[in-house]
């Protein structure tokens, strides 16, 4: 029984296809890796928040706005000065108008 030496070595084209199939799996992997990173960092942009310098500005200025009493402070020490030294008049014929402005209004409603 005779051997062929010259057969012993495998098919070239088989190895060839066998490269091929690795690099097409090397591939499709960098492919699926490059997808889920886009969809990953695609996610991660879509979750960013930011308030811009008008909305920091009017956030502070509601703030300050909510802690005021509305009250004029300065003016009401002014005026609790003023009665205690005796310097503070009252104007009798104002204060009577306003009383009856007051009085109208109340009771035409």
């Amino acid at each position: 029984m005779a051997i062929n030496i010259n057969n012993l070595q495998s098919n070239p084209q088989v190895k060839n296809d066998k490269v091929e199939q690795n690099v097409q799996r090397q591939q499709t992997t960098v492919q699926q890796n490059a997808t889920q990173q886009a969809a990953q960092q695609g996610a991660q942009r879509q979750d960013s928040v930011s308030i811009t310098p008008q909305a920091k500005q009017f956030t502070k200025l509601q703030e300050k706005a909510n802690a005021a009493s509305g009250i004029d402070q300065e003016k009401v020490d002014k005026i609790k000065q003023a009665i205690a030294e005796g310097k503070y008049k009252v104007n009798v014929e104002q204060l009577a108008r306003r009383i009856m402005q007051f009085e109208g209004d109340l009771f035409k409603k």
